[in-house]
């Protein structure tokens, strides 16, 4: 531990975001980052707890009090070398993770101020880059098997890296254009610029792991048996749908329409006046309250906008720190406030959405009631009851996003192994890394039976 009493002399200080009248006309990166010496004395406030829950709650097991210790003496090298012990790509969760481990922090427990984990691995992974400490692996011994990845999600991606690492010779097939799953056609660039993927896959390519684009493929016996195993990580496709009447009309979408859309936009391609789905001079109303949801938010801000309203059909949660239905060590369920948030958004809760209201074929606006939640008498799910009158929300776009379905899988032959979201249902990136490198294990164990 560089300074034991950090924690007691060092607040908690955050980069923050660009200024929002600067941040809202691009797609580039919302957040900052401090100067050397702010991350170093933001790195000396982890304490090396006697039991670091930091550990315990991240996926990964990443281990936060080593590479924070070796951040704050300087040592920039050795401790991206400890972080990615455990982290294949500490340069995605460091922008785009909720950070469970600092939610789990001591320190949070003590005064709600945690260590800046997400932070500093992000200017660890960086520096690594700029200084050249990230080379690839040249001198990798193969051990005469090939495995073939079928989905190039985080989890597909962190299994292809370990199992290539391990000597196996690796195949990722994707059906999109490019490799990242979600990281790449869900989250919008203003979150994860693109290049950032880019730059991992070259490195990834160079060490030897072979990538095949526009690809989709049927994993039956014929197929299985061509590899001497198969990693399915084809993610959570299928989106949540809302059968309300009217859903056909022209200007209701999944939140993926606009998010993937917008993504390859911005990545070159081009689509007809008709393909295109965006919020310019709209009222666009957004039905779901989590991360993707506040993803359409941001988008639809730079996209120009007239208005952007979010519904919710969940109890607004608490404010503050804590929750006392969700305490400790559970993850707390508090009111999150994004980025895109603060750039612009009127957010309701308990709202349940009636009939998508249209003229001519086109959306106009969402009949929607506002309800309550009380107590299932029978145990189970509570009940919801109406409140108040329906009421009409102005609305040209409206933008689904409700989560996932699980996928259902059929019975595959025994070398084919399942993971990720495909496998556990739609979850976080960091999730979804720790079961690639899991499913890795499993197979490196079947195959060395």
């Amino acid at each position: 531990m560089g300074n034991p009493k950090a924690f007691l002399e060092i607040h908690r200080q955050e980069a923050g975001y660009r200024p929002i009248h600067d941040r809202i006309h691009d797609f580039g990166e919302v957040e900052q980052t401090l100067n050397t010496r702010e991350r170093k004395m933001q790195a000396s406030r982890c304490m090396d707890c006697g039991v670091p829950f930091c550990h315990w709650a991240c996926p990964l097991g990443n281990k936060a009090p080593e590479w924070n210790e070796a951040l704050f003496n300087g040592e920039w090298e050795l401790a991206y070398h400890l972080l990615n012990s455990t982290n294949p790509f500490p340069e995605f969760t460091g922008r785009i993770c909720p950070a469970l481990c600092e939610k789990a922090c001591v320190l949070n427990r003590y005064n709600h101020e945690p260590t800046t984990n997400r932070e500093d691995e992000c200017a660890i992974t960086e520096a690594a880059f700029r200084e050249g400490y990230i080379q690839p692996h040249t001198d990798i011994e193969r051990n005469g098997k090939k495995v073939a990845v079928v989905g190039a999600g985080p989890a597909g991606l962190a299994s292809a890296n370990a199992l290539n690492l391990m000597g196996y010779s690796v195949t990722v097939f994707e059906k999109n254009e490019n490799a990242g799953g979600l990281l790449r056609y869900g989250i919008p660039n203003f979150k994860l610029n693109k290049a950032i993927i880019d730059r991992r896959l070259r490195l990834l390519e160079a060490e030897g792991i072979v990538f095949k684009y526009g690809e989709t493929i049927e994993v039956d016996d014929t197929f299985a048996k061509e590899y001497d195993a198969v990693v399915i990580s084809t993610g959570t496709p299928t989106a949540r749908d809302l059968k309300a009447p009217g859903r056909d009309l022209k200007g209701v979408h999944f939140a993926l329409d606009l998010l993937a859309q917008q993504n390859r936009v911005l990545a070159g391609m081009e689509f007809s006046k008709e393909e295109r789905v965006t919020a310019k001079g709209k009222d666009v109303l957004v039905i779901g309250g989590g991360d993707t949801g506040s993803d359409c938010i941001g988008t639809a801000h730079r996209q120009g906008a007239r208005s952007v309203t979010q519904i919710e059909i969940m109890p607004r949660p608490v404010e503050g720190p804590e929750d006392p239905c969700n305490p400790w060590p559970e993850f707390p369920r508090t009111l999150k406030t994004t980025s895109s948030h603060e750039e612009g958004c009127t957010r309701r809760w308990n709202i349940n959405t009636l009939e998508f209201i249209g003229k001519d074929g086109r959306l106009t606006g969402v009949k929607v009631q506002e309800i309550d939640w009380e107590p299932n008498p029978d145990g189970g799910r509570p009940l919801m009851v109406e409140k108040g009158k329906p009421e009409i929300i102005k609305a040209e776009l409206v933008l689904l996003a409700m989560g996932f379905l699980k996928p259902e899988h059929p019975q595959y032959a025994e070398n084919v192994f399942v993971c990720g979201d495909a496998k556990n249902g739609a979850s976080l990136v960091v999730r979804a890394m720790a079961n690639g490198i899991e499913t890795a294990h499993q197979i490196n164990k079947y195959l060395s039976k």
